[in-house]
């Protein structure tokens, strides 16, 4: 049977740090994930409402498939600010892009935004919006090590009609590659079974990683939606209020194109996970990282690379569930 890495987090893969702050009196937060060197990468945006930035850049027929860092943040579009602080903090560390001898580097930060305003925190910042305050501290804290629940991006999120989180997974395959994932938790569909309490991605729970809990009796995934009521009274029936974000990384040697695919074949994570997904009202987003430490080489490369991204939907359906329940434990 397949394990986890040693963390059961995105930074199984090597390489990676991942640092969050929070601000609780704005009931927000922003996590920062590192790629050291630049990785290449790709992106998948299938939400409805999506909030995003230097996504264009990543696109396969594009020069710059190079990620060095991706923010997630709470605070809608004034959530995107975070990426600023992070692009400033490693150019200042001599990570980017130098395109002439003279002028600053040019490191690609992607980022995207979950909606996360009408939360009772304080968001009376005027002119200034904390997410640049809140990227640069995630930068600094970044390691190996992180928090998962209501912290960084995951603090105002809901999940349906309960809290949402920062979750992550990660899972080794045995011949040297590693995927992991991690996700902010704020869709407007639902991450558990009618019972209220056993999660839609329990098939593909390790070791009871997110209470082990399994249906006693059929699985009703008959009713499409939440309690469409109980959602439009708390604002959540609004496109653009509501979406999951995601990052799967691997060390393997992926093309920009094949990071492409692998964001692709991980979003099928979220419909493993929450039902519905990829909704009007989500931002539905998955961005996929590769270290090139490994070697796929040329025979069966196909099949491996659809190998890694079978995992990595499984690692984001594991991981929402694991932000939702510990923001709930």
């Amino acid at each position: 049977m397949l394990r986890p890495g040693p963390r059961n987090l995105l930074t199984d893969v090597p390489g990676l740090t991942v640092g969050n702050a929070t601000d609780e009196a704005a009931r927000s937060g922003v996590t920062v994930v590192r790629f050291p060197g630049g990785w290449i990468a790709g992106v998948d945006v299938r939400g409805g409402g999506p909030g995003v930035r230097e996504t264009a850049a990543l696109s396969p027929e594009n020069g710059y498939s190079r990620l060095h860092a991706l923010t997630f943040s709470g605070g809608s579009v004034f959530g995107l600010a975070a990426a600023d602080a992070v692009t400033a903090a490693l150019s200042q560390a001599g990570e980017g892009f130098l395109l002439r001898p003279d002028t600053p580097r040019t490191p690609i930060v992607a980022g995207a935004v979950l909606y996360d305003l009408a939360n009772g925190g304080d968001k009376g910042w005027a002119l200034d919006p904390p997410y640049r305050r809140l990227g640069q501290a995630a930068f600094e804290t970044a390691g190996e090590a992180f928090a998962l629940g209501a912290v960084g991006a995951g603090r105002g999120a809901r999940a349906g009609l309960v809290q949402g989180g920062l979750g992550s997974a990660s899972l080794d395959l045995g011949d040297g590659l590693t995927v992991g994932a991690l996700v902010a938790v704020n869709p407007v569909g639902s991450v558990l079974m009618p019972d209220g309490e056993t999660f839609w991605a329990w098939p593909f729970e390790i070791d009871g990683e997110f209470g082990g809990r399994v249906p006693t009796g059929p699985a009703g995934a008959v009713e499409p939606m939440p309690d469409e009521s109980r959602l439009a009274g708390q604002g959540r029936l609004t496109p653009g209020a509501n979406t999951t974000l995601a990052v799967v990384a691997v060390n393997a040697d992926l093309t920009a194109g094949e990071c492409k695919r692998l964001a692709m074949m991980a979003q099928d994570g979220l419909s493993r996970a929450v039902r519905p997904a990829h909704t009007p009202f989500d931002g539905d987003v998955v961005f996929a990282a590769a270290s090139g430490a490994v070697a796929l080489g040329t025979e069966a490369r196909a099949h491996r690379l659809a190998r890694l991204g079978s995992a990595a939907g499984d690692c984001v359906a594991r991981a929402i569930a694991r932000g939702v329940h510990a923001a709930r434990g």
